[in-house]
């Protein structure tokens, strides 16, 4: 069995998808067995154990890109969160100094806790410099990937996890080789989410200009026509 490391460099947030569109090719490349050919995207497959595939994987993207100092978008789902408890051990161990997490979710927020991470809030984050997290599916040709088809558990939330992916300057997708895909066929649902969410430079600039107010329901309104 083997896992599958997808690295991109700049990466704009789409509906549903991610695509590279980076032509200066930023990025870091794994020399192991399959090397894209997209200038902005390298996938690796590296040969990993029976037992526990995706914590190789995991363990190579702390081990390979991860340096102190850095703000870590920390994803969410199972390689996710092999890869938040190796940093953590890696952090206690003295691997990593001055590392702080941007959670996409409750749940890798958690995570990180439990692990010793600490954590910073997105807003308070205007650079976050390396992130990883775990896709649906990420096609081998374009390595465009899909991501929450498949998990929306308990407070996850598919809008921060895209916003916290689009302000890294780097990020790396932990997949198996079941979800490495030749075409992306079929329908794929699109999730609509209300949440009580904004950009915080949106939300502040308009906060100081004018007072803001909120909905029975508790959702900030920073434009209100009546």
């Amino acid at each position: 069995m083997m896992a599958t490391t997808a690295a991109a460099a700049n990466l704009p947030c789409l509906p549903q998808t991610w695509k590279a569109n980076n032509p200066k090719g930023r990025h870091k490349v794994i020399t192991w067995e399959r090397r894209s050919k997209s200038p902005s995207l390298t996938a690796c497959y590296c040969s990993l154990s029976e037992t526990s595939p995706l914590f190789r994987a995991a363990k190579h993207t702390i081990d390979t890109y991860i340096k102190s100092g850095m703000v870590i978008g920390l994803g969410s789902g199972q390689a996710s969160a092999m890869a938040i408890k190796y940093l953590g051990h890696q952090i206690r161990a003295g691997a990593f100094k001055h590392k702080l997490g941007i959670p996409t979710s409750v749940v890798s927020a958690s995570e990180a806790a439990k692990a010793g991470i600490p954590l910073g809030e997105l807003g308070n984050s205007s650079q976050i410099d390396f992130a990883f997290d775990d896709v649906d599916i990420i096609e081998e040709r374009t390595l465009i990937s899909v991501i929450g088809c498949q998990r929306l558990q308990g407070e996850e939330s598919i809008i921060q996890e895209k916003l916290v992916l689009s302000m890294a300057d780097q990020i790396v997708f932990m997949v198996t080789e079941n979800q490495y895909k030749r075409g992306l066929e079929g329908s794929i649902p699109v999730v609509i989410e209300s949440i009580l969410f904004v950009r915080y430079r949106i939300r502040d600039h308009r906060s100081r200009s004018h007072p803001h107010y909120q909905s029975p329901l508790g959702t900030l309104l920073v434009e209100l026509w009546i």
